[in-house]
């Protein structure tokens, strides 16, 4: 039915819920399960106003990649201990269509996400993440 399969990982409750039922698919279908973090990159004016940690603020990009690191490699463990081998990727870029494109660019034919994420103010004036998604994807979508 499906041959590989897309779980974005946030580090939520709701991104957990959709990674154990992508877990229960990839094993129902034989699929290959692939994760995917996507952290928001800051612009420099951003960056300066953000505070990582007060006695080194450091890179804020970097600090962003290593959270994204750390969600992705925990989505990993879980999904090992389950008994799936996925492959887990970090990317930068604006959450939705980076999932999308990636989607597409690795053939994903199911995108497995929660319906509500670690959201803002921005996600509840613009829509969840995964409306966007759902609105954009070329494969189905199973928000859980």
């Amino acid at each position: 039915m499906f041959r590989r399969i897309l779980v974005p990982c946030d580090g939520s409750q709701g991104g957990e819920r959709a990674l154990f039922k992508a877990i229960e698919l990839a094993k129902l279908c034989e699929a290959e399960l692939m994760l995917l973090t996507i952290y928001r990159h800051h612009s420099l004016l951003e960056a300066s106003f953000s505070m990582v940690r007060p006695e080194d603020p450091g890179n804020l990009d970097d600090a962003m990649r290593g959270h994204a690191k750390e969600v992705v490699d925990y989505a990993k463990r879980v999904a090992i201990d389950a008994g799936v081998t996925p492959r887990a990727f970090v990317k930068a870029g604006q959450p939705a269509r980076g999932i999308v494109a990636f989607a597409a660019e690795h053939d994903c034919d199911l995108i497995v996400m929660g319906s509500r994420g670690l959201g803002s103010i921005e996600g509840y004036l613009l829509g969840s993440v995964s409306h966007k998604v759902t609105g954009l994807a070329g494969c189905p979508v199973m928000v859980v």
